[in-house]
């Protein structure tokens, strides 16, 4: 499949298109199959011991309070959609840990509160089609709040989603082991639509 994906960048070059420069290319090729990666990996992860997956439910910003670990997944480039901000309460038996490279994401330890929800809203806000942010607490098994994530939420105009993510919090002892993709029909359109990068975000007329 990847050889097909190829075959059509070469073929915009051969028409003088060249839609993409040769980062963008890469990214196309890499993120289409990057999520279908991760989900078989974590499927054979998870498939090997027992994991019970999380809930997560709408929260108030007056519920954060203590020290927390700030992961800021995403933000790799200036269209990078696939953004979220976690926030891991410190001082309980639980450590979030992301299934992804290190190099998708950033952690900082030992932030208060206030500072740690307002550094994530802002690593969250950079995309050009940035509608608000959805602050959303994770409830363990026990039903007690072990953290908060920090969800962009774009512009449904833009992509016909205003939620574009897929988010799964399994949890495995004391470790939530968290994956993040793009939901299907993004991915279709980012990485799957032939048109230069310009017009993604626009509906075709059928």
């Amino acid at each position: 499949m990847k050889s097909g994906i190829i075959t059509k960048v070469f073929q915009y070059v051969q028409r003088g298109k060249n839609p993409l420069c040769e980062e963008q290319i890469m990214k196309k090729i890499f993120y289409r199959h990057r999520a279908t990666l991760i989900g078989i990996s974590l499927i054979l992860t998870v498939s090997c011991a027992t994991g019970i997956y999380l809930r997560t439910e709408r929260a108030q910003v007056t519920e954060i309070s203590g020290t927390y670990t700030i992961i800021l997944y995403g933000g790799r480039y200036s269209a990078d959609m696939e953004t979220i901000a976690i926030l891991d309460k410190e001082g309980d038996k639980y450590t979030f840990e992301v299934y992804a490279p290190e190099f998708d994401y950033k952690i900082k330890h030992g932030v208060p509160a206030e500072e740690a929800l307002e550094e994530a809203e802002k690593f969250v806000r950079f995309h050009h089609s940035f509608w608000q942010a959805r602050l959303s607490k994770i409830i363990d098994p026990a039903g007690k709040t072990i953290g908060y994530e920090i969800r962009p939420l774009y512009h449904p105009i833009d992509f016909g989603y205003s939620d574009v993510l897929d988010v799964y919090y399994v949890i495995k002892d004391s470790k939530v082991i968290v994956t993040i993709s793009l939901i299907p029909e993004v991915q279709r359109i980012l990485f799957d639509d032939d048109r230069p990068f310009l017009f993604k975000g626009i509906k075709r007329r059928r």
